[in-house]
């Protein structure tokens, strides 16, 4: 029987995160993207190249999104791609944290249908899903949590997102919480380890695609900041934020980020 599209993301996750560890740590060479887009390293073009020939190698048909590579338009054209960030998290990664991830997905036309987020240096952690499928981590069926409101609840964000400005609604009073890897946070608040996830800044979608289905699988609810539900393969591989949650918590911070009146 033929690998189906989520074996060949496991397989593809964790030879790759193999060879991450090869060069994890500040050993790895870096350097920065320009326009400010972050830090690269020589691992992330590594387990790129890796990942590229394990994927492609399997299904030559598809196309192909990644964050260390050139974007094309002919993957608009494909009913079916690759969607990817080698490593998520790489400033993590260079300061020798283990909450970095390999963020793993395919795209089937404009939605998500399979997903890993694979962490080598925090046990090997692997979160799945494929549609329909639910969510797992290491085998293990993962479900979100059903929290009935905001106020104490613990959410996944970055110092910068509890700004006034960005809870026209008024700042709601949950208790923040931070990992540099989006794809690692979505993956938290599918674990249930945490309620619920924000990120008011624009989002690359090879950041959040693979956690956005693993999250959706797990009963979690996931849109970007307007409550709208993301769509992927678009000419501009962007979503306006992306809040995840559970069903009440989540439309409690959608409520918050909305004008009054």
């Amino acid at each position: 029987m033929p690998e189906s599209d989520l074996a060949l993301l496991t397989r593809a996750a964790r030879e790759a995160g193999a060879v991450a560890l090869g060069y994890h740590g500040p050993t790895a060479k870096r350097w920065d993207k320009p326009g400010g887009a972050g830090p690269v390293t020589e691992a992330d073009l590594a387990v790129n190249a890796a990942l590229r020939a394990i994927l492609l190698g399997a299904r030559p048909d598809y196309g192909w999104l990644s964050e260390e590579d050139s974007d094309t338009p002919e993957r608009l054209d494909r009913p079916k791609i690759f969607l990817l960030d080698p490593i998520d998290g790489t400033t993590g990664f260079i300061e020798g944290s283990s909450s970095w991830s390999l963020s793993l997905a395919v795209v089937t036309d404009g939605e998500i249908t399979a997903a890993v987020v694979h962490l080598p240096a925090d046990g090997g952690k692997l979160y799945a899903a494929a549609a329909g499928e639910g969510a797992t981590l290491d085998g293990r069926p993962i479900r979100a949590t059903t929290r009935e409101n905001v106020e104490g609840a613990q959410v996944l964000a970055t110092r910068a997102a509890m700004e006034p400005a960005n809870w026209p609604g008024g700042v709601p009073g949950f208790r923040r919480h931070h990992r540099p890897s989006l794809a690692y946070r979505l993956a938290l608040v599918a674990e249930g380890r945490f309620d619920a996830m924000i990120t008011h800044r624009d989002s690359w979608d090879w950041d959040i695609a693979a956690g956005l289905l693993i999250c959706r699988e797990a009963g979690a609810v996931v849109t970007d900041r307007a409550g709208d539900p993301p769509r992927f393969n678009t000419a501009d591989p962007r979503t306006p934020g992306i809040v995840a949650g559970g069903r009440a918590v989540h439309a409690g911070l959608i409520a918050a980020m909305r004008p009054r009146g």
